[in-house]
């Protein structure tokens, strides 16, 4: 029985830790109010870490699995796999809220009085998709609002190095050692987690945690149970899609990239401890390095759950009925992009939620109510996208290794 107790406390060790330190930060918000801003800077030390980290993190890592492939079918049916299970994954999530939604309306009974905007500015959805896509200088590059640009880049300068053959060899080699070597940086900065997360959430609820009482409580009190619902159902089910009642087991290494999430509100940010967890579970280092970077901007399960429960709080608002064929359409589409094309620009959230207000002709006082909607709902929503790149990782290895790849890769 000792025996027991002392594998499952080093199984979750870690995870106790952060999360111990995640509930006393949130006590002492609610004990301090304002006053536990002050903690602000400790948090902040721990978040800008790792986005000083994750930019090179994921050049190294998605350039040197591909610069070190020598079946590029392989490469191709991850990526191939990846846009079926992003696909397949998002369109789940879409069904799961629209039904949701649909039975519990999250605006019924809001009685809300909100400022009016000054002005909401013009959107050019090509033109955003282009930045979302591209950048103009190489040095933009270097930047984590540019992720999308850089792991397109990312992947052209992998192939490139494959393609040249012997003489790229000596360059996979020193991009493989440099991603360890930012691996192990990261490793080194998940000791002060505790404390940064801890000091994170102590201003976050000192700030905010009044938010969540008046109109908009009722949305909430749908959207987090629904949240949490969520990812008890629909990722052991994709856990036992990918491997068996392993498969299903293996979902204790989420825990960690889970509660990174919600204190970062960044996939980016998650993605070094996301890489670690996928590690752990035994996701071939190749699928890995490739599609959690790609997934961090491009796989957003929790945006698009998100991004419904938005527009059917508007509608509910302004007291329109949420139905039709053109309006379900309109909304899974409004949900992608969000999802994947603004998560790429910087103040995309914000972008995106211009778009809907745009798209159903709202008034630009319905602006600043889907804004405060956007905050609140962000924390669960990164979760989901966050923690499901890990998931969605391990049902393409599936695709791609077989179903034994769990035994074969941790025996």
């Amino acid at each position: 029985m000792e025996k027991r107790k002392q594998s499952i406390w080093e199984a979750y060790k870690f995870s106790i830790i952060l999360i111990g330190a995640i509930l006393i930060g949130s006590y002492i918000g609610a004990r301090f109010g304002e006053s536990a801003k002050k903690l602000k800077p400790l948090g902040d030390l721990f978040i800008n870490g790792m986005f000083t980290i994750v930019v090179p993190l994921v050049f190294v890592t998605i350039s040197s699995s591909i610069s070190a492939m020598s079946d590029m079918k392989r490469l191709g049916k991850i990526l191939k796999t990846l846009l079926l299970t992003f696909v397949g994954t998002g369109m789940f999530a879409f069904i799961y809220i629209f039904c949701v939604v649909k039975i519990f309306p999250p605006a019924q009974g809001v009685d809300l009085v909100l400022e009016t905007p000054e002005a909401l500015k013009t959107l050019h959805t090509g033109e955003q998709i282009v930045r979302a896509l591209t950048v103009t200088d190489f040095p933009e590059l270097i930047s984590k609002a540019n992720m999308l640009p850089l792991i397109l880049f990312s992947i052209v300068f992998g192939l490139c190095i494959n393609m040249i053959g012997e003489k790229g060899k000596i360059i996979a080699r020193g991009l493989d050692a440099l991603a360890e070597v930012f691996l192990k940086m990261i490793g080194l900065l998940m000791y002060y987690a505790p404390i940064g997360l801890g000091a994170y959430f102590a201003a976050l609820v000192g700030e905010y945690g009044d938010k969540l009482i008046g109109s908009y409580a009722r949305a909430m009190l749908i959207y987090y149970p629904l949240c949490i619902v969520y990812m008890f159902t629909a990722f052991p089910l994709y856990g036992y899609i990918s491997g068996g009642k392993d498969g299903v087991k293996a979902l204790k290494n989420l825990i960690s990239p889970a509660i990174t999430a919600v204190a970062t509100q960044s996939s980016i940010a998650t993605l070094p401890v996301n890489l670690e967890a996928s590690k752990k579970i035994g996701i071939p280092k190749d699928i890995r390095e490739i599609v959690l970077p790609i997934g961090a901007t491009a796989h957003m399960d929790g945006t698009v759950i998100s991004s419904i429960l938005k527009i059917s709080f508007l509608f509910g608002v302004y007291q329109i009925p949420f139905e039709g064929t053109g309006t379900y359409l309109s909304a899974l589409a409004l949900s992608v992009i969000g999802g994947v094309v603004m998560s790429g620009v910087p103040g995309g959230g914000l972008i995106g939620e211009m778009l809907i207000v745009n798209m159903y002709g709202f008034p630009p006082e319905a602006f600043p109510i889907i804004a405060t909607i956007g905050y609140l709902v962000d924390p669960p929503a990164t979760m989901i996208n966050a923690s499901g790149d890990t998931v969605a990782a391990m049902i393409i290895t599936r695709v791609v290794e077989g179903k034994d790849w769990l035994k074969k890769n941790l025996g």
